[in-house]
């Protein structure tokens, strides 16, 4: 067993963390203010080929392994989890599922330039568009629906909570054909953003992520040709589980890095904010905060690179994603709380980026399968 990272992954690193500090931390309080998406950064992550790290060369990606992807991710979500969730579900969700699961034809088509994050120099991403208003944790209950007409599918229904909703190229749609056939009868389809019958609906007016492309898509008569249908005819279930299952190592790394991002401008603050005479690093209060603080981040860390690493190596991954998943964004939550307590009023104040962290923590603990949902599949597991 071995703890040490590779050279390779410690530039990776580096890079990621220098990215982040130098272009990401300027500005993020004004875009989280503004709700701004950070289209700027995103199309640099493309540049550095962080848009599709995991993706075989032979289609526009970096060809990186799963614990790079965690490291990346770990340290750009220190600083801004809006940027970072837009490159997660570019990485896990698209990119993986097309590679994973569509055809070579779909490949070239789209993976090349989902996972390149451009085309002909334009920002060209891709989004994943499962939840509705009545089917988020019950992904069964598709009411989005795909009638077969023959050489082409008739799409009709709404989306919710879609991440790059309006900025993304291409969706990955998940939708009902049959309902007597229950979660066989769902199917997967690839869908362009420019087709008739797709409208961008409603921006969400969040409590974090504010910089992250959050919308409503609405679908009226969609045609989708049969060739952009991924899988057989009622893989669409399967499709998004098992696609899931990956991206629970993304958001346990946004997590992770909104946790460690948090305790490290604690840390910082410890060590020069003074109360009674002294620095409150002294203070034991304030001691076992970042000693709690600094051992959970650890634990969520493991979590994540053992998940990553069972990935790499073609194991399920599905209970080490889930743990992952449940613990760090719980961490993330409990560790920016004490982050604002630490900083004390200053906490409070935007300026010290602590809050937005706090802000941002909360939706860990839901996308992509809640806590509760990551509890299920876990007790699952270990139930057997």
């Amino acid at each position: 067993m071995h703890f040490e990272l590779t050279e390779e992954h410690l530039m990776i690193q580096k890079a990621a963390r220098d990215f982040a500090q130098n272009q990401c931390k300027p500005g993020v309080i004004e875009r989280d203010e503004l709700q701004k998406f950070p289209k700027e950064q995103v199309m640099q992550l493309a540049d550095l080929g962080f848009m599709g790290m995991m993706t075989n060369p032979n289609y526009g990606g970096s060809g990186m392994d799963t614990i790079s992807y965690v490291l990346a991710m770990e340290e750009i979500s220190k600083v801004d989890a809006s940027t970072s969730v837009c490159m997660s579900v570019n990485n896990s969700l698209v990119c993986w599922g097309l590679e994973k699961f569509g055809n070579e034809a779909q490949k070239q088509q789209y993976l090349t330039p989902i996972a390149q994050g451009k085309k002909d120099g334009e920002l060209y991403i891709g989004a994943f568009l499962l939840s509705e208003p009545e089917a988020g944790s019950d992904a069964t209950s598709q009411r989005t629906t795909a009638e077969d007409k023959g050489d082409y599918y008739l799409i009709n229904g709404t989306k919710n909570w879609i991440t790059n909703g309006s900025s993304a190229s291409v969706y990955l749609v998940i939708a009902q054909t049959d309902v007597a056939k229950g979660s066989h009868g769902i199917n997967a389809f690839i869908i362009e953003k420019n087709w008739p019958g797709v409208t961008v609906a409603a921006k969400e007016n969040k409590l974090g992520i504010r910089g992250s492309d959050t919308h409503t898509i609405m679908f009226t008569d969609v045609k989708v040709p049969k060739e952009n249908r991924i899988g057989e005819d009622g893989f669409g279930f399967k499709f998004a589980m098992k696609t899931l299952a990956g991206g629970r190592i993304g958001i346990a790394s946004q997590a992770l890095g909104i946790a460690s991002g948090a305790y490290e401008l604690a840390l910082a603050y410890s060590k020069q904010r003074k109360a009674f005479g002294k620095e409150i690093m002294h203070h034991q209060a304030i001691q076992f905060k970042l000693a709690d603080m600094a051992t959970r981040i650890e634990a969520a860390r493991l979590l994540c690179l053992k998940a990553a690493w069972e990935k790499d190596n073609g194991l399920d991954y599905t209970l080490s994603s889930s743990m992952a998943k449940v613990y760090a964004s719980e961490t993330a939550m409990w560790t920016t709380t004490e982050a604002v307590q630490i900083h004390g009023g200053y906490g409070f104040v935007k300026e010290y980026h602590v809050e937005r962290l706090m802000r941002d923590a909360k939706i860990t603990q839901i996308y992509e399968g809640t806590s509760e949902v990551q509890r299920i599949v876990i007790s699952r597991s270990i139930l057997k």
